[in-house]
Parts: C-alpha cells; structure tokens; sequence
C-alpha cells in the first residue's frame, strides 16, 4: 500500500483531482513512465479517505453528474513528506525472471542456453530503442520524466551488458 499512498498522494499535491483525472494520469504517465499501473483508484482512495490522508468533496459543473473531488490533508502532506524521503532510500534487489533459469543454467544445453540469450538481447536492444522513441516524444519541459527514462536506459543497458557477458561464456570452454 505504500506505494500507492506515495503514487495517490503525490498525485494530489499539485492540487485537488477527481477520479478520472487521477486514472487518466496513472495510464498516461506512470504506466508508460514508471511501470507501474493500478487496477482499481477508487479502494485505495477510500482507505487513504478513512486514514485521513485525502477529503473526498461532491463537485458538481453545470448539468454533468456529480464527481468526487480529491484533496490532501495536511496529515496526507506529512505522509506524503515522508514517504518520499523514505523512497529515495529504499533499496530492493531487483528480481528478473531469468534468474531462476540462469540458477538451473547448468542443465540447459549450451546451444539452447545461447539462442534464447541472444534473443532477450535483440529483445533489450528493442526496449531500449522504445524508451528512446519515447523520450524523444516527451515534452523537454517535463525533466522528471526524462530523468526516469534516462535511469531505465541505465537499468535495460546494464542487463544487457550482463546478458553479452554470458553469452561470450557460453560461447567459450569454461564448464557452469
């Protein structure tokens, strides 16, 4: 829940939010941006209203139906406070599906082992070509948004890298 508080949260501090355009910003930004995408904003909303982190107000503009409309309270803004200094020191191993194949490599015949390696690079290759079709797409004003592109960049290169390394393994004599 932690992340959905700082992800909620952080989404009303610029100011209040009805509920679509909190959804329509999760799909537009943090999908695309962060990877991260939520199923459902209205539970999490309710239990961050009942925590006293955010008010639900009725809105109502000319003959459109009702919405709910967002806000942060100031106990909200001191959650939100620290929830983000905490995130920048948060540190997780990051977990990738291969590692469990890279476990059991020693099974695996070499030539299978390769060919499957060398498809996750072409597949690398191609996120890292998406990521910077993106950032060239993306307004320059919004730095945030570079900075996590840039960052994915980093992380995409660096599996990669590590991917090429053990490809020149499994390409030399050296028993797993």
């Amino acid at each position: 829940m932690i992340e959905n508080e700082l992800l909620f949260l952080g989404l009303l501090k610029d100011g209040p939010k009805h509920g679509y355009e909190i959804k329509r910003l999760i799909e537009e930004d943090f999908s695309r941006f962060v990877g991260l995408s939520i199923k459902s904003i209205y539970y999490p909303l309710k239990k961050m209203e009942q925590l006293g982190l955010i008010n639900k107000e009725q809105d109502r503009s000319g003959n459109y139906p009702e919405k709910h409309v967002y806000s942060l309270t100031p106990k909200g803004e001191e959650i939100f406070e620290h929830l983000i200094t905490e995130s920048f020191l948060s540190i997780k191993r990051p977990y990738f599906d291969i590692d469990l194949s890279l476990y059991f490599l020693q099974y695996v015949d070499r030539a299978i082992a390769r060919r499957q390696l060398r498809g996750r690079m072409l597949f690398l290759k191609k996120i890292i070509r998406q990521i910077e079709g993106v950032r060239a797409e993306t307004d320059p004003a919004k730095k945030h948004l570079h900075i996590i592109l840039e960052h994915n960049l980093d992380l995409v290169a660096a599996e990669l890298k590590s991917v090429q390394k053990l490809v020149g393994i499994l390409d030399g004599p050296e028993q797993l």
